[in-house]
């Protein structure tokens, strides 16, 4: 792919570009970008780069009223010093040091957890308690791919637990090979499937990396390349995710990619009411007094709180709701939005 060389071209066309009076040649300098995109489209669909500069050359036409059509200039040298903070010195694999180049302003982010029975925390803030026995994609984009396992928290119970998170980071030729991840019970590794704790030997590999926060409980996965960072803990008897992922990751799938628990939340059919009902394996009482240990505020993470230890009988599914909202405090970028009242 080579739309870093494209970047380059139209840096250099505009550098000298100064004024009111740019307006015709700056038009051109665009259509020209615009063409030298259009040249790279095959090899450069998965590219980030290449969806921004797109995108970016789009605005700037319709704000500075140019045509589509009209003439184009052959591409101007490159300016003589390498070290020119341009596209040509740009880590491609540093997404937000990028985009804050492209637009000047950083990445807008958005959040998403799945944790206890599970509950699903969506990106666009909506709650869910699922039922979801069996596999179901978390998220599907042109990036990523998350794959939750659920099954039964207690024999005879509609509640279900996460068993284990299959997390794959699709290929980006610039910066990773493709990695997969994969977490189960009281396996909770820091290390991709293929050993390796990077992206690999690409010159980007290490804009993809695991850390250790607890061994074999806690572990943070920062995918630099994409602006992602992921969250897998375990707590009880069950599995946690969470991650903080730029909007425009988030936002890349097509129409066929419609299922991602992320997106739209668990399906009607699968949602269970988080009010303790029938008889559990805990009184509701003793339930509530656990869960404000760990949690003072009676939000969504509190109800989910009782109503899993209600379900499983485990104390230990405090701190999965406790894990989760300390994720969320840090991964949320609107801190007015961490608790929410249903």
């Amino acid at each position: 792919c080579k739309i870093l060389r494209c970047n380059s071209e139209y840096v250099a066309a505009t550098l000298p570009l100064r004024g009111p009076g740019r307006g015709a040649a700056f038009c051109t300098a665009l259509r020209s970008y615009s063409r030298c995109t259009r040249r790279t489209a095959r090899t450069c669909r998965g590219d980030l780069a290449f969806h921004s500069a797109v995108h970016g050359i789009e605005d700037l036409m319709i704000q500075n009223n140019c045509s589509k059509e009209g003439p184009t200039a052959p591409p101007r040298p490159r300016p003589p010093a390498p070290d020119r903070q341009g596209f040509e010195s740009l880590d491609v694999c540093d997404y937000e040091r990028s985009f804050l180049y492209k637009h000047g302003r950083p990445p807008a982010f958005q959040h998403c957890a799945a944790f206890g029975d599970p509950h699903i925390r969506t990106f666009h803030h909506d709650f869910h308690t699922c039922r979801v026995e069996g596999s179901w994609p978390l998220l599907d984009n042109d990036y990523l791919f998350v794959q939750a396992t659920s099954s039964p928290v207690a024999e005879g119970s509609n509640a279900t637990v996460t068993s284990k998170l299959t997390i794959i980071f699709k290929n980006m030729k610039e910066c990773i090979d493709q990695k997969v991840y994969q977490a189960e019970l009281d396996n909770v590794p820091a290390a991709f499937q293929d050993g390796s704790v990077n992206g690999g030997a690409r010159p980007g590999g290490s804009s993809l990396a695991i850390r250790e926060r607890a061994p074999g409980r806690h572990v943070e996965i920062r995918a630099a390349y994409i602006g992602t960072t992921i969250a897998v803990r375990q707590a009880g008897r069950q599995l946690s995710f969470s991650i903080r992922a730029a909007e425009e990751v988030a936002r890349a799938f097509t129409e066929e990619q419609d299922l991602q628990l992320c997106v739209g939340g668990c399906p009607r059919s699968q949602r269970l009411s988080r009010s303790p009902r029938g008889r559990g394996r805990l009184p509701a009482d003793a339930a509530r007094a656990l869960c404000r240990e760990m949690l003072p505020v009676e939000d969504v993470y509190f109800q989910s709180c009782v109503f899993d230890v209600v379900t499983s009988g485990d104390a230990n599914f405090t701190m999965a709701a406790r894990g989760a909202l300390e994720d969320a405090r840090l991964f949320l970028p609107d801190a007015e939005k961490l608790h929410i009242f249903q």
